[in-house]
């Protein structure tokens, strides 16, 4: 018998009688909230940051993303096809070089050629690069795939052609139709050594990794791969159109996702749990009792490339944050999170002005680049775009260390430095090292009760990458210390090709931990692990009374920090994972919340029969109704060939609900306590089936009022025909007037509505959609852009609002832009204000027309002091 295997028997005997009652968590939260620093007095400083360009659009137009090597070796995503953009050989990855680091990059290669690169990572030789490929044959975008470049000579240019790590990891319909406006996005991998891929509500077909594993995702959320391409899995699913991850150093893992653009462009922060459902578009309003919310609701946005600081070489104040860029705002902002139990809360703030910022990234050095696209469009703009340094005032540079030359020992010291740039970079090279004395070198600092947390825990995951599955027995031992047992549990479980030796019983202790987030951890890996005897632990956890049905016709709280909502979300992914039917309806009786809530998700006959076995002794029959009533549907298969649009049918709780071999048992069942409930519980029938659309004529429907809908009859022509003084003036002069004349609000309101903008324009959220949205536009545009949005509509078309020429079955034809989407049904809406409701299955044609729907000259007739009353108006709208 093995010395591991004994070592192993007596730690597995320690926890069959210790249930880990006590939470050491002080460490972790100052490293969030220090004591040193209080966020609700800091004032900003302007010269505490100094900030300088480093590379214009004559060597970087377009940047749609950057990453940096821990040398200060800059790698510029160029993207001349920008967001809507269909033609290849417009994409390259540009190095910038400044070989003496005296500040001026003074060199710059082509390193690569790649059209519409979304995400890059540069990680020693190598260069990790998410981009579009288009088919030589036909010159269309034929899928987005995540490839890796090399450079061995280090003369600065990639060796050869890439070589593909996944594949098809984008809906290529979607990509050929509309470009990458919601496509798959920015990578990053953590100290992990994942890389984690943030995929937009594109979705994917198909997606094949390196080892021939495919996977089909509908909708977007973060998926992670191994660096060779390998073991690749869904890391979260739920999310809009995600541009990139924060990664902070404990493996906490944040976005700024937008939500739906038709519907006010909104941004929500969220922070990511493994397994967790966001909702986005099926359940995030009206099911979300069964998501987990996002931290806040920031409002109109657009948000684009992510970082979480954490360079002890930087103040405090900007330290140990995700960092976030808005390209609507033009702002990266820092959100200050503050531990909440499992999650966290968040208070955010303005941090760097920059014209539609696009990326971020940082060196081992401490300097922070920056990527501004700057006005390049849709499409993109050889003549606008750059790159920007920042630093602290008082920053000096550091060399940082040749890795390749150094040895384990000191690689190992690497993984003790204060900044995440220097241990991650160190990690990689120790990986390469002999397994055996990088492991021992990782294991010491892993143990070092002396360093700090966020280093011990580089050296958990260092050591657990290393040695797989012979490093149980040590990781095990490291669980055992209050403060470092949710990373060593999930350490653990990280990886399922390193599962053979994990034995489950600690993981069944420490859901019962004195730790919320190590109770996260140990939900998490039960579900990963795969062996049912964990079910009925993960079956005791209890719904909170948070957990509530959003009122019919109202939104839930999408939004709204919801800590204890966590654990039991959780529990139910993972017992969806663990397929644990029988024991889900064995827990009936006992905590039938969460039976019920998990068994939603359960399309087996066992499931359907047994919650009608149930129901006669159920202590509340309507709670298994609604379960059984939600299982009538599920959704159907998805194959890539479409989308749900900007503004999707938000419903839920399917998109393209379908019956399966359960539904008809569930219908007769409801019918039959229908008919025995008699009249007095008719309108819940109706209410059940209206919510779950089961579409079952027989349980009737409630009739809920639509918004009525002011129909406001312009005649645009007498309007575009009258010149005034902004129809007599070039647009330069218009803009450098509306940056002269304030006007006013109050006017602008009025001739918001006499110069026909109403009948194609909302302004609050309770009127109905119809064009873009303006209730919010002043906090996506400044004030030029507003007004060039005006005088030349066709200039930038706000994504979701191109016109469409829609062609029927019957011989009808519709030209406008499409307002609501669902499976089976859209409305378009025309230039006077009038929708249109068409069945899909009668849609002959459907053709993108690329040009605004608001006539050019609507402004003309107006003075330079009215059109800017208007602006103001307009800019008010927050």
């Amino acid at each position: 018998m093995s010395k591991n295997y004994l070592a192993l028997l007596s730690l597995l005997a320690l926890f069959s009688c210790s249930k880990n009652q006590t939470a050491d968590v002080q460490e972790l939260t100052e490293y969030f909230t220090p004591a040193s620093f209080d966020a609700t007095t800091f004032e900003p400083d302007s010269t505490a940051l100094v900030m300088e360009n480093i590379a214009g659009p004559d060597v970087v137009p377009s940047p749609a993303c950057l990453a940096v090597l821990p040398t200060g070796e800059v790698f510029v995503g160029v993207d001349m096809m920008g967001s809507l953009g269909k033609e290849p050989g417009k994409g390259s990855i540009v190095k910038l070089i400044d070989a003496d680091n005296d500040g001026t990059y003074e060199k710059h290669i082509e390193f690569a050629k790649a059209d519409n690169p979304r995400g890059i990572m540069a990680v020693g030789d190598e260069v990790f690069v998410l981009h579009t490929v288009f088919d030589e044959a036909t010159g269309e975008a034929a899928r987005m795939d995540l490839v890796v470049f090399e450079d061995k000579d280090q003369d600065g240019v990639a060796d050869g052609p890439s070589k593909p790590l996944i594949k098809n990891i984008c809906s290529p319909e979607s990509l050929r139709s509309r470009g990458t406006d919601h496509a798959t996005n920015g990578i990053r991998m953590g100290i992990d050594g994942w890389i984690y891929v943030a995929v937009g509500d594109f979705g994917f077909y198909e997606a094949e990794d390196a080892s021939g594993k495919k996977m089909t995702m509908l909708g977007g959320g973060i998926v992670r791969v191994r660096p060779d391409g390998t073991e690749m899995e869904v890391y979260a699913h739920g999310t809009r159109n995600i541009y990139d991850v924060a990664i902070d150093p404990f493996m906490n893992i944040y976005t700024r996702g937008n939500t739906n653009d038709g519907g006010g462009w909104n941004i929500r922060f969220i922070h990511y749990q493994q397994s967790a459902e966001f909702g986005y578009p099926t359940l995030f309003k009206n099911f979300t009792d069964e998501i987990i919310p996002a931290l806040k609701d920031l409002g109109g946005g657009s948000g684009t490339g992510s970082y979480f600081m954490d360079d002890d070489r930087w103040p405090v104040a900007y330290n140990h944050v995700p960092m976030m860029a808005d390209w609507g705002k033009s702002q990266l902002y820092i959100h200050r999170v503050t531990m909440d139990g499992p999650t966290f809360t968040q208070a955010d703030e303005e941090f760097i002005k920059l014209a539609q910022i696009s990326d971020v990234d940082v060196d081992g050095s401490g300097r922070m680049f920056l990527a501004a696209w700057d006005g390049a469009g849709y499409k993109g703009n050889p003549d606008k775009g750059y790159v920007v340094k920042v630093v602290p005032k008082d920053w000096t540079y550091e060399a940082f260390p040749d890795l390749k030359a150094a040895s384990v020992e000191a690689l190992a010291d690497l993984l003790k430095a204060g900044n995440s740039v220097t241990r991650f970079h160190a990690q990689q090279e120790l990986l390469k090292r002999p397994a055996e004395e990088a492991a021992d070198a990782a294991l010491k600092v892993a143990t070092d009760k002396t360093l700090p947390l966020q280093v011990r825990v580089a050296g958990v995951y260092t050591y657990a990458q290393i040695a797989c599955a012979d490093g149980v027995t040590e990781l095990l031992k490291i669980s055992e210390e209050d403060k470092m047992r949710e990373f060593a549990l999930r350490a653990l479980t990280d990886r399922k090709t390193c599962l053979d030796a994990v034995p489950v019983k600690p993981f069944i202790d420490a859901v019962e931990d004195a730790n919320p987030r190590v109770q996260a951890t140990a939900i998490i890996a039960l579900g990963r692990l795969g062996k049912k005897e964990a079910a009925d632990v993960l079956l005791e956890i209890q719904v909170p009374a948070s957990a509530k049905v959003p009122e019919t016709g109202t939104e839930g709280p999408h939004a709204t920090p919801n800590s204890a909502i966590v654990l039991p979300h959780l529990a139910v992914r993972s017992l969806i994972a663990l397929n644990a039917v029988d024991e889900t309806l064995d827990a009936l009786d006992d905590n039938p919340k969460l039976a019920l809530w998990t068994l939603r998700y359960m399309h087996d006959t066992k499931a359907v029969d047994g919650l009608i076995a149930a129901y006669d002794d159920a202590e509340d029959k309507d709670e298994v109704l609604s379960t059984l009533a939600r299982l009538y549907n599920k959704e159907a298969p998805y194959d890539g060939s479409w989308w749900w649009s900007t503004r999707p049918d938000t419903h839920g709780p399917y998109y393209k609900g379908i019956t399966w071999e359960g539904s008809d048992a569930i219908k007769v069942f409801l019918l039959k306590e229908m008919e025995a409930a008699g009249a007095e519980k008719a309108d819940y029938f109706a209410w059940l089936n209206d919510r779950n659309r089961m579409g079952i004529d027989e349980l009737g429907t409630a009739v809920v009022e639509e918004a009525e809908e002011v129909v406001n009859k312009v005649d645009f022509n007498a309007i575009k025909n009258k010149k005034g003084q902004v129809g007599e003036a070039s647009i330069e002069d218009v803009i450098l007037a509306m940056g002269e004349i304030k006007g006013d609000a109050s006017k602008g309101k009025a001739l918001f509505l006499s110069q026909g903008c109403i009948a194609c324009h909302s302004v609050e959220k309770g009127q109905v959609m119809k064009g873009p949205f303006m209730g919010q536009i002043g906090s996506i545009m400044n004030r030029d852009q507003i007004t060039e949005s005006i005088l030349k509509p066709n200039a930038s078309i706000s994504q979701g609002f191109a016109s469409f020429m829609i062609e029927t079955k019957d011989g009808n034809t519709y030209m406008g832009f499409v307002t609501a989407e669902s499976a089976d049904e859209l409305t378009i809406r025309d230039i006077a204000g009038n929708a249109t409701k068409l069945a899909k299955k009668n849609i002959k044609s459907r053709e993108e027309m690329g040009n605004s729907m608001m006539p050019a000259g609507l402004a003309n007739s107006l003075s330079y002091e009215e059109l800017a009353s208007l602006v103001t108006y307009l800019q008010g709208n927050k």
